[in-house]
């Protein structure tokens, strides 16, 4: 996990740590911005099969936001929208457009995103000045409390669903309170499981770096510690019935997905439930757990 600092892309991030651990098996999970930083977990090796799991997690937010006009880019990279506004606004309307934006909500994504487009990134489309629908998308935003408000800055923490953007929001906080704001600073704190205690810096990306080992990662999902034949059955990725299973075989109904541990606490394969079901008359179903991502060779 890198404390990534402004300037650098996501990628540019992942580079290093490729290059600083001589590995070509890396991939972040959780794009920030260039200008942005914070927390950004980076899985090696076997890891990168898990990507998909740590990138849909809640993340943290510290954020500024600049009240009096609006960008092209809803962040301070882009070129204002209109001339500046008078800013005065009272610490009960910055509350209530806080809370409006405070839940589920239909976030429209900023001009210059990634999203798809007609077949196109966004954000290629609005460099040659094509005006197209911007994506709209369910998100959920947990909180937004104002830590600091001082003439036409806001700071404000933020906890969020994957797929939040935060410049979005401060754009939209801004129309609420009818000035007009864009996004300033921004650090992620947290992202999922992954705070800023644990990070690491860009200086000190290397073979020494503090590295988190598998079986701490997916802590949300129960666990199950499989026998010596359960191993090998899982290495040619075979089903779990309860007999293979030395731990934690679950109940119906069972959760989604289970973690499967090895006898010295390994991480060594993700499973999803089957069978659990009940029968319909005359059938019988057999409980197992079939392996999603097996991680042992």
């Amino acid at each position: 996990m890198v404390d990534k600092p402004a300037g650098p892309t996501s990628h540019d991030v992942v580079d290093r740590v490729r290059r600083a651990l001589g590995t070509r098996r890396a991939g972040h999970t959780g794009t920030l911005d260039p200008f942005a930083t914070g927390v950004l977990p980076v899985c090696l090796g076997k890891a990168t099969r898990l990507a998909r799991f740590l990138t849909g997690t809640d993340k943290t937010y510290r954020a500024t936001l600049r009240l009096g006009f609006a960008t092209n880019t809803d962040d301070l990279t882009g070129d204002p929208l209109g001339p500046p506004r008078a800013v005065e606004v009272s610490p009960e309307a910055l509350d209530r457009a806080c809370r409006a934006l405070t839940g589920p909500l239909m976030q429209a994504a900023p001009a210059f995103s990634a999203k798809w487009v007609k077949g196109r990134r966004a954000y290629d489309l609005a460099r040659v000045g094509i005006e197209a629908p911007r994506p709209v998308s369910p998100v959920t935003v947990h909180h937004i409390e104002v830590l600091g408000h001082e003439k036409d800055l806001i700071e404000i923490e933020v906890r969020c669903s994957a797929g939040t953007y935060v410049r979005a929001l401060a754009r939209d906080l801004g129309e609420a309170l009818g000035t007009g704001g864009h996004l300033v600073p921004l650090r992620r704190t947290v992202s999922g499981p992954f705070t800023m205690s644990e990070a690491v810096a860009w200086d000190e990306i290397g073979p020494e770096a503090r590295i988190t080992a598998m079986a701490h990662l997916l802590p949300e999902m129960p666990a199950v510690t499989v026998t010596e034949p359960g191993l090998e059955a899982l290495r040619h990725g075979r089903a779990l019935d309860a007999r293979l299973v030395a731990a934690g075989f679950p109940a119906a109904p069972p959760p989604p997905r289970l973690r499967v541990l090895d006898h010295a606490g390994n991480l060594i394969a993700v499973a999803v439930p089957q069978g659990f079901e009940t029968p319909g008359p005359g059938l019988t179903l057999e409980p197992v757990l079939h392996p999603d991502i097996v991680l042992v060779d």
